[in-house]
């Protein structure tokens, strides 16, 4: 992107120019400079100026939104007193009254939902945004209406509130930003337990306020099967929970459009050929060990069941329910799972061993052409399959040069995956699961932990390093990374605070990947920052948990472990 001027950060010393607690921006941008004047904006007069002949729907709504938060965010600054010490240097100051939207010359005007799912490398995010001191009009400028909609969240942010008034400290601002990856993901499981669309809806709203773009709707499971499939019906009557407990057709396109609108795309996973025994309650002829005890002899977790993928029949159908699905979906990227495979379940199956023994063929053999096959079928219809890392590292089988790998069980496993040429996902259990540490979920066990604890605080997640261990030359083949949140414990209960502002510390890992001095990313910088967040998020009816005591977030490092 270019415009006229290259913006550089204004280096500051601690404690002297800027007014603690104010940088409030999350991602912190590529590049930003700011000032020490007091810039009042008053709401409900302010305007929002769309230079933009024909400018989509989509975007319309999203300047609403904005003027919606301009008037009822409402956040006090995180200061001692909340902002009261600002009111002399508030008396004096100037009002904005406008930002000017523009692209920039020869954009092609598009909807911010098609730029949302466009391909991987494709999107164009980035922005500038200026805002002078003077009370003139503030410009945001883009080359898509995908990044003047991440410009106007990081212009939400800027402002505080404090007896009547709304204002910043910051003017005069420059600002240029760019996404350092172009994945950046949050994985909610729907299966474990049910979580009503509203609840989705919310959750996407908070993933663009930080620029999270890819919603990972891990929507099925061994448990339930929710997602209303039109030519399998079966499936999700006896799949799901209850009737009420149900992703319809029009649900998930309503789900997929309000995504889109906030620029994020769905990348939607029907886990196979493991992770399927609901599919038994349906079909019992095309799933091993349904059910079987003890369950732990042949799954993860319970109940037992896989899909017998050696047979014909499974093969197809699977194919079938893949393609049938995917092909609802606007995204250019449908995940098959195939994690946690157990082949005990095969070994102790008749029907998957007759098949073996009558063709000649190895259990490896036969998932080589099951994989074929289901990925055959999506991409067929332009989709690129995504797959968890034991499909490249436990077995033996050809993966299209475009499938892209989520590293998951360890960050360690990431050098293996790029060894073998494939692009990666970066979401390693060990920095980036939000529902480690909560304990055993399973009955009988009480002295039992989760299996991957401890619990992953926000500040351990924002020192994971995307590179390690790979040399330069790998580098590309990381496109970002996500954090997960598996639902054996969560439901739409308690979803908000086990996510945020959790999940905000992978999303400036992969937008920003250093601050705008160039130094790299520190957890002593980054937490009154990500105070701001989690407080504006409550005031927008995020139920997002307290990251400390609300006097250390009036006081910045005080709390530190060495204060």
């Amino acid at each position: 992107m270019v415009f006229s001027r290259h913006v550089a950060i204004l280096a500051l010393v601690a404690g002297c120019l800027l007014p603690s607690g104010v940088q409030a921006l999350w991602p912190i941008p590529t590049t930003l400079e700011t000032g020490v004047t007091a810039l009042k904006i008053s709401p409900s007069e302010f305007f929002f100026d769309v230079q933009i002949e024909g400018a989509p729907s989509d975007l319309l709504d999203a300047v609403a939104q904005s003027q919606y938060y301009l008037e009822n965010d409402k956040l006090g600054r995180l200061v001692v007193g909340r902002g009261a010490n600002d009111t002399t240097a508030l008396a004096s100051a100037m009002t904005i009254s406008n930002l000017t939207l523009s692209l920039t010359s020869g954009a092609t005007v598009e909807s911010i939902s098609s730029e949302a799912v466009k391909p991987l490398g494709t999107r164009s995010e980035e922005y500038a945004l200026t805002i002078p001191a003077d009370g003139s009009a503030a410009t945001l400028t883009a080359n898509s209406t995908l990044g003047l909609y991440r410009g106007l969240t990081t212009f939400n942010q800027l402002f505080y509130y404090y007896g009547g008034v709304t204002y910043t400290l910051l003017a005069p601002i420059a600002i240029t930003d760019t996404p350092a990856y172009p994945f950046r993901g949050l994985t909610l499981d729907t299966s474990r337990n049910y979580y009503p669309v509203n609840d989705l809806l919310r959750t996407l709203d908070a993933m663009s306020w930080v620029k999270i773009n890819t919603f990972h709707w891990h929507i099925t499971d061994s448990q339930s099967f929710p997602l209303e499939v039109a030519q399998y019906p079966e499936i999700t009557i006896n799949g799901a929970y209850s009737p009420d407990e149900v992703y319809t057709a029009s649900d998930v396109q309503y789900i997929v459009q309000y995504a889109a609108a906030r620029g994020i795309d769905v990348l939607m996973e029907i886990d196979t050929p493991g992770h399927t025994a609901i599919i038994g309650a349906t079909y019992p002829e095309y799933v091993a060990c349904f059910d079987a005890a003890p369950w732990a002899d042949y799954a993860n977790e319970p109940p037992a069941g896989q899909l017998r993928f050696a047979l014909p029949e499974v093969m197809n159908f699977t194919a079938s329910l893949l393609s049938d699905i995917a092909n609802t979906l606007p995204s250019y990227y449908f995940s098959t799972g195939g994690d946690e495979l157990n082949t005990n379940c095969y070994t102790d199956d008749y029907l998957t061993q007759q098949q073996l023994n009558s063709t000649g063929t190895t259990l490896n053999d036969a998932l080589d052409t099951f994989t074929q096959t289901t990925h055959g079928a999506l991409i067929a219809q332009g989709k690129t399959p995504v797959v968890w890392e034991e499909m490249v590292l436990d077995w033996n089988i050809t993966l299209s040069n475009e499938t892209i790998v989520m590293i998951w069980i360890s960050s360690a496993d990431a050098a293996a995956v790029v060894e073998k040429g494939f692009r990666i996902i970066q979401a390693p259990s060990n920095y980036f699961y939000l529902d480690c540490g909560a304990g055993e979920w399973l009955g009988d066990d009480p002295t039992g932990n989760s299996w991957c604890d401890p619990f992953k605080t926000w500040s351990e997640s924002y020192t994971f390093d995307p590179l390690a261990n790979l040399t330069e030359a790998q580098y590309e083949l990381v496109l970002g990374g996500e954090q997960l949140l598996w639902s054996e414990q969560s439901g739409p209960q308690n979803v908000d605070p086990i996510v945020w502002p959790r999940a905000a510390s992978s999303a400036e890992i992969f937008w920003s990947a250093k601050q705008p001095s160039g130094a790299a990313l520190n957890v002593t910088e980054a937490l009154p920052r990500l105070h701001d967040v989690r407080y504006r998020m409550v005031q927008r009816g995020i139920n997002a948990i307290p990251l400390q005591p609300q006097w250390c977030a009036l006081r910045p490092d005080a709390c530190d472990l060495y204060a």
